[in-house]
């Protein structure tokens, strides 16, 4: 059985609740004597916590908010107060710094990396930090980061570690294809004995953020407004309860569309007065898009023909082995049917002959939190960090 916090449906959350600190016990029977904190930003949700433990225990949403001032309410920086996740009392002003992968706001993700070690270093020392970043992530990213921990924030040491590569690790694997979901992107990358094999991997620009924004659009239509928290709480209850991936997308709208009006009480939701609407087969299907991006007037090759293409880019002696570890991750994977479908549609028409194996972990929106905690204590990453002493004397060369 599948299990976990959900799909990538819309964050929403006030500064007030904006951390969800999960009351989870260590990997084992005692607390490992070196522990690092581990921020694993995306683009939808920020995951942080203490390496050692089974799951991260702070989760919120990767959202900021703008709110002017009282005493000068003119819109540049200065004059503006930022917090976490949605004001309710100004629904308007919330952003994403992170887009696509990419950091489009530094003082926003900042403001997130701030609260995260201020809310550890309340109650233990000074750790090392490991900060995931996305392989879209460029020079000068991994310079501005390198600039604000150690800087800013004053961290004695930090490693920057891939979120694809940490995936893998949490799997247990050193050889597979790593297929992640998330809010911003999919990508799709093989490795070899902890290694990617760069050529080959995918990337595909629509994820958790495109169905929220197919289901704001048929939902709401002309009266769509993404700021409105009815609408708000609407999609993200509709993404995370009510849609599923069908094994067959004309014979799933044969059958719901056969269905009596009010025959499923799950096809419908309220309006803030109390009237019921009933949900659309496509709205409740709206995760075919990652199997049939074309039917929603999406770019580019579904997220199976994505695999198998990343599989194919590799030496064909490889085939076989990369065929049967397939690991699925991220928040979109966690819809029902999912991996079942994607194992189906791997299996008919280009693996058959090979035995092809998904790999599926029940924490496994966590999956590259979780292997950043099994890497933060390998010896074999250890020249990887840096220390502040080291970044301090590469400021000065």
């Amino acid at each position: 059985m599948l299990s976990g916090s959900g799909p990538q449906g819309v964050p929403l959350s006030p500064e007030s609740s904006a951390s969800r600190v999960q009351k989870t016990s260590p990997t084992s029977a005692f607390a490992m004597a070196a522990r690092t904190i581990i921020i694993d930003h995306g683009s939808g949700f920020l995951k942080a916590g203490l390496s050692g433990w089974n799951e991260p225990q702070m989760v919120f949403p990767s959202i900021v908010n703008y709110v002017p001032c009282r005493e000068n309410p003119g819109p540049s920086y200065a004059q503006r107060r930022v917090s976490l996740g949605i004001d309710i009392c100004h629904p308007d002003t919330f952003s994403y710094p992170i887009q696509r992968g990419r950091i489009l706001n530094w003082e926003g993700v900042e403001h997130i990396w701030s609260f995260v070690l201020e809310r550890h270093r309340r109650e233990h020392e000074d750790f090392p930090v490991m900060v995931t970043e996305s392989p879209l992530k460029e020079p000068a990213d991994r310079r501005k980061t390198l600039e604000i921990m150690f800087e800013l924030q004053d961290v004695p040491s930090i490693l920057l570690a891939d979120q694809l590569e940490m995936s893998l690790y949490a799997s247990g694997l050193l050889t597979g294809v790593v297929v992640d979901s998330g809010y911003g992107l999919t990508r799709v990358q093989p490795f070899h004995l902890g290694r990617p094999l760069r050529p080959s991997g995918k990337t595909l620009e629509f994820a958790g953020q495109d169905l929220t924004a197919y289901l704001f659009r048929s939902l709401f239509k002309e009266d769509c407004n993404r700021h409105n928290l009815f609408q708000l709480e609407t999609v993200a209850t509709t993404q995370m309860s009510k849609c599923y991936v069908p094994q067959n997308l004309a014979e799933a709208l044969d059958f719901r569309q056969s269905l009596p009006s009010g025959s499923d009480e799950n096809n419908t939701y309220q309006l803030p007065d109390g009237t019921p609407v009933e949900l659309t087969p496509m709205q409740r299907l709206a995760p075919e898009m990652f199997f049939s991006p074309q039917v929603f007037d999406l770019q580019g090759p579904s997220i199976s023909q994505a695999v198998v293409d990343a599989i194919l880019a590799c030496e064909a002696a490889m085939h076989p082995l990369l065929t049967s570890h397939v690991m699925a991750c991220g928040g979109n994977t966690l819809y029902p049917g999912f991996t079942k479908r994607l194992y189906k549609e791997l299996i008919a028409d280009h693996f058959s002959s090979t035995k092809a194996t998904m790999w599926v972990g029940s924490n496994r929106n966590f999956s590259v939190w979780l292997g950043a905690s099994v890497v933060a204590h390998l010896s074999s990453y250890k020249s990887e960090w840096m220390t502040k002493e080291e970044y301090e004397e590469s400021q000065r060369l």
